[in-house]
């Protein structure tokens, strides 16, 4: 089984964090993490270095991973603080690149007539630019010289995305990209609900098995800001999840204590189950057979060899996406203005906020 599943499943996941964690910390010497709290925020930083990229198949780079609760951004006074907390992140990286102040192109990837990749687009609709104002002199002092661009799908547009962002850096000169785009998951909790920031560029479409050419500092000469929201799951994964959920439930019915509020409930509560432990292996081959003793791996190479050949490997999005695309677009678009436009950010501070 071990061997079918090295050949037969492939992780979809564009988040570093997802990559790492499955993985034994002796299989990646070279990776270090770090847990860390900005403003209440919570940040999983996850350095890559050369040996480790080569095994996940990633750029070497920093990786922060803002983990978000279900309709966090939906509400004014905590979407402020995760706001904050992204622009903390950038500046972190401006500073580490030397790239404080200096003019920079924002790109808005993916199709904005496909929802859950229309991130990038929406981001690009409500950032600033200046580039123009700073050419006919007009522009105010705080703000740095800004221009965006979205390039599209090559199925829309039958050119490759970088080679457009690669034609109009050529033409238009700025010391650094910051690149937003739509990313995969493998887990349904961090579906909308995580933002990941790096500084190793990004490979368009990957996640979701439609690799497209790189956009990075190596491939386009000057220094490349990822920004990313997970918006799908693979059918695998939900499957896979579903199968966990169901494990830890038993286990929480059978031994767990319940607090008065859960028997009193109409409705069964919510609950967290990314923290709750599956139950030995005893229980889970009598709940669930054999399918309860595959590990993680073989379980989803078990669950792809079943769907794939149907054509029930779907990607699949949550129904709210388009309140969460919009309202997470608008978060990124104000957390890279309060970064790059000191005025602005100024003025966002003076701002009270109930």
């Amino acid at each position: 089984m071990e061997q079918a599943t090295e050949l037969n499943y492939t992780l979809r996941t564009d988040l570093a964090h997802e990559d790492v964690s499955r993985r034994k910390p002796e299989e990646l010497p070279d990776v270090q993490k770090e847990e860390l709290d900005i403003g209440g925020v919570r940040v999983q930083k996850t350095v890559i270095g050369e040996t480790a990229a080569e095994k996940l198949k990633k750029r070497p780079g920093t990786y922060f991973l803002l983990e978000l609760e279900p309709g966090d951004y939906h509400d004014s006074k905590t979407c402020r603080k995760i706001e904050l907390a992204l622009s903390e992140v950038l500046e972190h990286m401006l500073k580490n690149l030397n790239l404080k102040g200096k003019r920079a192109l924002v790109v808005g990837l993916g199709n904005v007539n496909v929802t859950p990749d229309s991130l990038g687009p929406y981001v690009l609709d409500n950032i600033i630019v200046t580039r123009h104002l700073f050419e006919l002199g007009t522009v105010s002092e705080g703000y740095t010289e800004v221009c965006g661009m979205s390039p599209g799908v090559m199925g829309t547009t039958g050119i490759e995305t970088y080679d457009i962002i690669s034609a109009v850096h050529g033409q238009v000169d700025v010391d650094f990209l910051i690149v937003i785009d739509a990313l995969a998951a493998a887990s349904l909790a961090r579906v909308n609900r995580s933002i990941q920031v790096t500084d190793a560029g990004i490979s368009p479409g990957s996640g979701v098995g439609n690799k497209r050419k790189e956009i990075s500092s190596q491939t386009m000469g000057v220094p490349v800001i990822a920004i990313g929201v997970p918006t799908v799951v693979d059918a695998v994964t939900i499957t896979s999840d579903t199968i966990d959920f169901l494990l830890k439930y038993l286990n929480q019915e059978a031994f767990g204590e319940k607090r008065p509020a859960e028997m009193l409930a109409a409705e069964p509560l919510k609950r967290n189950f990314a923290e709750m432990e599956l139950p030995k292996e005893d229980l889970r081959e009598q709940w669930m057979g054999k399918i309860g003793l595959l590990t993680e791996p073989e379980k989803r190479s078990l669950i792809k060899e079943v769907l794939s050949p149907q054509g029930y490997n779907m990607m699949v999005t949550p129904k709210e996406v388009d309140a969460d695309v919009e309202d997470l677009a608008k978060l990124i678009a104000t957390s890279i203005d309060i970064t790059l436009h000191d005025s602005y950010r100024n003025t966002y501070l003076s701002e009270k906020h109930i």
